[in-house]
């Protein structure tokens, strides 16, 4: 099911890094669905669910990574992000700041009462905000140099903030997808 998703969504990626990509997508899928739910309640198995690209998924979340990961590779240069500032102008850059504050505390909260489906809804609204951010505010298009750099210590913001979250998850992060 995850190799035939993949290769649907990257026909074009050798047969080697495919089968890994689907590996990983397919495991953190079962890990995740697990994880999100509270303890205490129940849930039905549905792998078909479980590896979709919408909603509060693995797939989703490994997507969103992936995404600031390819802001980064196509820049083409190292980038340095804990030099200089950032500056919240656009409401998503706003709304997209303010979560990633909350991570220390959303932490904290998740290990007081060993409740990983706490983190979960976390990283699924900050890959949420991150997509609308994305969407609306140009990255590499920025208007001045300024705002792009802002912009990208943004991104690599989010991108530290998900691969800490999904590797404490135990899910494996991918550069590509």
């Amino acid at each position: 099911c995850a190799y035939t998703l993949v290769k649907e969504k990257n026909p074009q990626v050798a047969e080697a890094e495919l089968r890994s990509i689907a590996k990983a997508v397919g495991i953190s899928a079962v890990k995740y669905a697990d994880l999100s739910k509270h303890r205490a309640s129940d849930y039905s198995f549905n792998f078909d669910q479980m590896l979709s690209f919408e909603g509060n998924t693995a797939p989703y979340l490994l997507y969103a990574y992936t995404r600031v990961a390819g802001v980064f590779r196509k820049l083409g240069t190292p980038f340095d992000a804990s030099k200089g500032h950032i500056v919240l102008e656009a409401p998503q850059e706003q709304e997209l700041a303010a979560r990633l504050a909350q991570f220390n505390e959303t932490l904290n909260n998740v290990a007081e009462k060993g409740t990983p489906h706490v983190l979960c809804a976390y990283l699924y609204d900050l890959a949420g905000l991150f997509s609308s951010f994305y969407e609306n505010c140009p990255i590499l298009g920025a208007e001045n140099p300024d705002q792009q750099q802002s912009r990208l210590r943004l991104a690599a913001l989010t991108g530290r903030t998900l691969k800490q979250g999904l590797d404490l998850l135990g899910l494996e992060t991918l550069e590509r997808m």
